[in-house]
């Protein structure tokens, strides 16, 4: 949400811990990317939501942490989902070692 004041604007915001759910279209918007290219996310289990079907979805903060990365390894890099599944279950096991 953003506010107008005197020439400025000022927006505001809130911060999610790990733990928030948030819903398929907020991650959308915050993604920048249509519900198609989650369902799509979500069939090849880069991300993997709560909820029985797609107008119940909920998706971790580290839902939109994946899909950003997924995307980026598309887009940026050409790498197709089955490789940016594979990167990212590489990277999950990295963080996973460096944590001990």
């Amino acid at each position: 949400m953003n506010d107008e004041r005197h020439g400025e604007i000022v927006l505001k915001g809130e911060v999610l811990e790990e733990s928030d759910l948030i819903s398929l279209a907020d991650l959308c918007r915050s993604c920048t990317v249509e519900t198609q290219t989650i369902t799509t996310l979500v069939a090849e289990g880069i991300i993997d939501p709560a909820g029985e079907d797609v107008e119940h979805w909920r998706f971790t903060i580290g839902s939109l942490r994946r899909v950003k990365t997924a995307i980026h390894l598309q887009r940026d890099l050409g790498v197709n989902l089955a490789g940016a599944a594979l990167a990212l279950e590489l990277l999950d096991r990295i963080a996973e070692l460096e944590r001990y």
